[in-house]
């Protein structure tokens, strides 16, 4: 079927996070809400239709995921990334963020460090923080108009501290973020190669969060880390979702792919008393894996139109500030430095003067202040109010 992505659909008293809690998250009424990573577009109608056909069955107690689930999992990651995996591999978590507690718990003991490459998806900071881990920066590298992973500046985080030799390396493992989130790079084969070299010389697990990996918006294409190698293979806890490609979010199922038999023991032992996933989460992932490819299809056409709108027009009418390319998810990370603002002043003009809620980049940790995050999975009249506001916030620039 065709979907019209361009609707305008009203979400407000739906107890929607994005649009019924912008006011409290914000301070300010009357936004356009462009924050929370969640699409302003229905999510595939086979998904509503197997959703529908389920709730007539009156009874939703206690679940558990069918073979069929896990099969349809497998073949989406098999011919989407090459990537030949087995049932047992597979754990359903509520969602990727809950997935990540576990596996920082199911790797490491209190006091033991865990890398993060900011600026980076701002729930990884407090995971490691509640797990009595240290958080390690290994900031990213803005070159040019392009992010890349600072590889010697990780290298240095194993070497041998000089005061206590014998305590360090204390570095346990690395929470890779790819598609990345907010910069929006999808990375290469090469790169991610040359980050496994690094950690499994160190023996530095790797936690890769991939709930975007569905969502490429540019000539890039998505290469799963724990398909790299098969030592990698052994080497990696992959969280994956249907939840960012396919909107489904509120129905809080995700799913962890762990090779290792005695991390995902360790890691079924840490989630425990983290709650369980959906029943109606788990009906909507399977219509979305067996019968989402069209709607995905789709879908990217029209954010890679979107992205080109944003990117464009940025560049031609408001030169002040800049866009990073995206590459990846359906993020815009925005570099306002040029315009002199401290955090506090850049918030104001964006929430006050060009009434738009996005997310501020201090947010995201270091490397972040002066950016702005917007999100794109919108109308595409959406995208040309926001661009409308921007350019008449700043007059002159």
């Amino acid at each position: 079927m065709q979907y019209d992505f361009d609707r305008l659909v009203d979400r407000r008293h739906t107890h929607s996070s994005k649009w019924d809690l912008s006011h409290a998250m914000f301070g300010e009424k009357d936004l356009l809400n462009m924050w929370v990573a969640d699409m302003d577009f229905p999510c595939p109608q086979p998904v509503v239709e197997a959703l529908r056909r389920r709730v007539e069955h009156p009874f939703y107690g206690y679940t558990f995921a069918p073979d069929s689930l896990y099969d349809a999992i497998i073949e989406w990651v098999g011919k989407r990334y090459g990537w030949s995996i087995k049932k047992e591999w597979i754990v359903f978590n509520p969602g990727v963020i809950e997935g990540l507690y576990s596996a920082i718990k199911a790797l490491a003991k209190p006091g033991d460090e865990i890398v993060v490459q900011p600026p980076v998806y701002y729930p990884f900071y407090q995971a490691i923080k509640q797990a009595g881990c240290q958080l390690v920066y290994n900031p990213l590298r803005l070159e040019g108009t392009r992010y890349t992973m600072d590889l010697e500046g990780l290298e240095g985080k194993f070497r041998p501290a000089t005061t206590f030799p014998t305590h360090y390396p204390r570095v346990k493992a690395l929470v890779l973020c790819s598609p990345h989130n907010p910069v929006a790079r999808v990375w290469s084969r090469g790169e991610l190669e040359e980050l496994g070299r690094v950690c499994l010389a160190n023996r530095c697990a790797i936690i890769a969060d991939e709930i975007h990996c569905d969502l490429t918006v540019g000539e890039a294409r998505h290469t799963v880390m724990a398909s790299v190698s098969k030592e990698l293979e052994q080497h990696t806890i992959t969280l994956m979702s249907a939840s960012k490609t396919f909107n489904l979010a509120g129905l809080h199922t995700s799913y962890a792919i762990i090779p290792q038999a005695q991390w995902r023991d360790q890691f079924r032992q840490a989630r425990v008393g983290h709650g369980s996933v959906n029943l109606f989460g788990l009906v909507a992932m399977e219509a979305a894996y067996r019968h989402g490819d069209d709607y995905l299809r789709q879908l990217l056409d029209y954010l890679k139109g979107n992205v080109g709108l944003f990117t464009g027009y940025i560049r031609e009418n408001i030169p002040a500030i800049h866009v990073v390319p995206p590459e990846g998810t359906y993020l815009a990370w925005v570099d306002m430095r040029r315009l002199g603002l401290d955090n506090l002043q850049l918030q104001r003009l964006i929430r006050q003067k060009a009434r738009l809620a996005v997310n501020d980049g201090y947010a995201f940790g270091p490397g972040g202040d002066g950016f702005q995050r917007f999100n794109l999975a919108c109308p595409r009249s959406v995208v040309r109010e926001a661009l409308g506001r921007l350019e008449a916030a700043l007059p002159g620039r």
